[in-house]
């Protein structure tokens, strides 16, 4: 008998929208006269949780800056939630790697959740008492509003960077960014980060996208992920990246994918390779061949070009939860459920 895995159930289960979040066509971007990648030609569904994998070096953070319009294409288009790169940031909430050290330390995690709002890093600046209302509403959601009186530089790494992502959130964005999320963190802490994520793609219907380099922790939520390969970016499935031929192809290393009586699915090395035989590493266009879907473009409809974005105001995070997940919640349980119950978080 086969095992239904949870990254196939959750497929099955996910409603996503007609609209995707983030579409590429033939997008490319390069650095001085370096290609970091090209040929990028897929789109990334509404609702989804993607990660975003590859070696160092491929341009993980890299599609990030394109996609917030910080970094120009060469070639092709992007367009960010309706709009080109960049004109759509005031609906994206990012989470940089580098969090710890781009922000004062000296900050109160409450006055640091407050820079989501008032946008500047350059001293404290009066706020109201509704903007503290929405940043205690971010800090709730993601299990900090007790710690808001402490200093960023009491906190342990789990708990800052649940700070980041309050920060991030404080707005009511549609999209949440985040560059390597788990790194530095120690078991407990990743596994409480991936319930917040969790959470929030559940709770708000929020669109996540987040590099990463072990997938291990994050597969129980991922519904697919962008995998940067021999300079070219494709997007596909969970089900479809959890091959073990794939995935060896990816690092240049011996990888097996193993699935337990349970269902449960991790990724791990294989074994080392004979000293006398040199590892199995393809071409560009022999790695295309391994899924049916490389090359094809997957149907997109009602995408809006319009290069004129009306910027909105930023808007309660209770007001966000009981509006926009009402419905999200409603259509989940007509199709069978908690998705996310059934991925055991």
């Amino acid at each position: 008998m086969n095992i239904e895995t949870k990254v196939e159930k959750k497929q099955v289960t996910k409603t996503e929208s007609d609209k995707p979040a983030l579409v590429f066509r033939d997008a490319g971007i390069k650095r001085g006269e370096r290609i970091i990648w090209q040929h990028g030609d897929f789109s990334i569904p509404s609702g989804s949780i993607t990660a975003i994998v590859g070696t160092n070096g491929a341009g993980k953070t890299t599609m990030m800056k394109a996609e917030l319009g910080l970094l120009p294409l060469f070639t092709g288009s992007l367009t960010v939630l309706g709009g080109a790169a960049g004109t759509t940031n005031h609906l994206i909430g990012y989470v940089p790697q580098n969090y710890d050290s781009d922000i004062e330390s000296n900050l109160t995690a409450e006055q640091s959740v407050l820079l989501g709002l008032t946008g500047t890093r350059f001293g404290i600046h009066p706020t109201t008492r509704a903007q503290r209302a929405q940043a205690r509403e971010a800090m709730a959601f993601t299990g900090v509003d007790d710690k808001r009186h402490y200093r960023l530089s009491e906190l342990s790494g789990g708990l800052r960077q649940r700070v980041a992502i309050a920060q991030a959130l404080v707005s009511g964005p549609k999209l949440l960014m985040l560059d390597e999320p788990l790194a530095n963190l120690d078991l407990a802490a990743q596994r409480e980060m991936v319930h917040v994520l969790a959470k929030l793609n559940h709770e708000m219907g929020m669109t996540i996208q987040v590099v990463a380099h072990d997938l291990n922790m994050l597969l129980p939520i991922l519904d697919g992920a962008v995998y940067l390969l021999d300079g070219h970016p494709h997007y596909a499935k969970m089900n479809e990246v959890l091959d073990a031929n794939l995935l060896t192809h990816l690092y240049s290393t011996k990888v097996q994918v193993v699935t337990t009586p349970q269902g449960d699915m991790f990724v791990t090395p294989g074994p080392d390779e004979p000293d006398d035989v040199t590892p199995d590493i393809h071409k560009p266009d022999e790695v295309a061949g391994f899924h049916h879907h490389h090359g094809k473009h997957p149907p997109i409809e009602n995408i809006h070009h319009d290069s004129h974005v009306t910027h909105e105001q930023p808007r309660y995070f209770e007001k966000k939860i009981s509006s926009e997940t009402g419905r999200d919640t409603q259509r989940t349980d007509r199709n069978g459920g908690n998705q996310r119950q059934e991925a055991g978080l």
